[in-house]
């Protein structure tokens, strides 16, 4: 509401084309429709505690206190940046006192993750009682960042980014607030979007500063980006952004997707993220998905690792790069990782069984004694350089843990180790 002393067109644009109704929230219908989460709470008048997962400037905020409004509720808002347990006391000791009179309080928590577990721990009999209901709002992953208690006691709910039609409709809707059409051509429009990166509020104010611009020239993506200052993309080094973003080059690796990979090493780049992170999570990849399909593949890791460290930003970028187009383009298999993952098993499960005796060293004489080197056969003294002893330990049944693929190099591997078995079964049955 505007005070005695406040005009309209003081406000900032994005306060001032805040939704009043439900209605008017863009981009969030999946939840807001009539048989959508929310949609369906409402029309059975029971409104349950909430978390509204989603980034920054989709509206988290604006449907909490429209949601209080529709349901009946009185809205009262925290912030877990600028608020505690003192805080916290007042309210619920306030929701207390409505309850008695007959009147419901729905509690907002923005950035609720930053609370710790026992406060969080606080909200569940309040929340159990019915004495308010929770709604809380976060950006990052409920599942990391708030606790189990907590999550049982709320559905969360997922808000999108918000997409270009979205973006699109908020721009008409400042262009009428403002009485005149933005000066920008299409392209500088779109790029305009593209800026905002699926945030509202940030559109809405690069749109107000848009705005104070007069009418013509018309702009073009070059002259826009002069004119405003362009946004650093939504990346923290330490959160699930950093995850979502390596996790997605790993597999678009592994799908062999190399202009995808090298996409999302691009925004990882852009969004701060340290080469050297990237370089070690790559040569993790060569061993990991490729591995003796192409054993060059940790070759070129360690030297465009190598390269990186030499030379720097931004010029030792490039080896990254290139290092992701082999990678991407290389044979996989994750035949050695398996067969690493089964031997890492398999010695927990037989625990500290010995050696066969005839491939133990029997450097004294107790040791001769003892049987300790008898009968082993040295391997290049055969006509084909293999014995086909055993050496796994006594007790233990053969294992096969290595499996190589019909793939690159490993085509090779597999036919001399089929040629080996072949002459291992050939050697038992003499």
């Amino acid at each position: 509401m505007t005070s005695l002393f406040e005009q309209e067109e003081d406000r900032p644009l994005a306060e001032r084309l805040r939704p009043q109704t439900l209605e008017e929230v863009v981009g969030q219908d999946h939840l807001l429709a009539v048989k959508a989460p929310l949609g369906r709470m409402l029309a059975a008048g029971r409104l349950a505690s909430v978390v509204l997962w989603g980034p920054p400037g989709c509206g988290k905020t604006t449907i909490a206190r429209l949601l209080a409004e529709r349901a009946g509720l009185e809205f009262a808002p925290l912030s877990a940046v600028f608020s505690g347990v003192a805080d916290l006391r007042k309210v619920f000791d306030a929701a207390a006192k409505r309850k008695e009179m007959g009147q419901g309080t729905l509690l907002f928590v923005d950035e609720i993750h930053r609370f710790n577990r026992a406060q969080q721990d606080g909200f569940l009999p309040y929340v159990e009682n019915g004495t308010v209901v929770l709604v809380g709002a976060t950006t990052e992953n409920p599942s990391f960042e708030l606790n189990a208690a907590l999550l049982s006691r709320c559905q969360v709910l997922v808000l999108h980014r918000l997409d270009d039609r979205a973006l699109d409709l908020l721009l008409t809707r400042a262009e009428t607030v403002s009485g005149r059409p933005l000066p920008l051509d299409d392209d500088a429009r779109a790029a305009v979007k593209a800026m905002a990166d699926g945030d509202g509020r940030y559109l809405l104010n690069l749109a107000e500063e848009l705005a104070l611009l007069p009418p013509s020239p018309v702009l073009g993506p070059a002259e826009l980006a002069e004119a405003v200052q362009r946004r650093a993309p939504s990346y923290d080094k330490d959160r699930e952004g950093h995850y979502n973003l390596i996790s997605a080059l790993h597999k678009s690796l592994r799908g062999s997707d190399t202009d995808a990979a090298l996409y999302w090493m691009a925004r990882m780049l852009t969004g701060g993220e340290d080469p050297l992170f990237i370089a070690r999570r790559l040569t993790r990849f060569a061993v990991e998905d490729i591995g003796l399909a192409d054993p060059n593949a940790v070759v070129q890791a360690l030297a465009a690792w190598d390269v990186y460290e030499r030379l720097g930003s931004p010029e030792g970028e490039l080896a990254l790069a290139q290092l992701v187009v082999y990678l991407g383009t290389a044979p996989k298999s994750n035949a050695t990782y398996k067969a690493f993952g089964m031997a890492m098993r398999a010695a927990k499960e037989t625990g500290s069984l010995m050696p066969p005796a005839h491939i133990l060293n029997a450097p004294t004489k107790l040791m001769k004694e003892i049987g300790y080197g008898k009968g082993y056969q040295y391997d290049h003294d055969t006509a084909e350089g293999f014995s086909g002893q055993n050496y796994f330990p006594d007790g233990m049944e053969r294992r096969r843990f290595y499996r190589p693929v019909e793939r690159g190099f490993e085509r090779e591997v597999k036919k001399r180790l089929d040629y080996w078995d072949k002459l291992r079964r050939q050697k038992t049955t003499e």
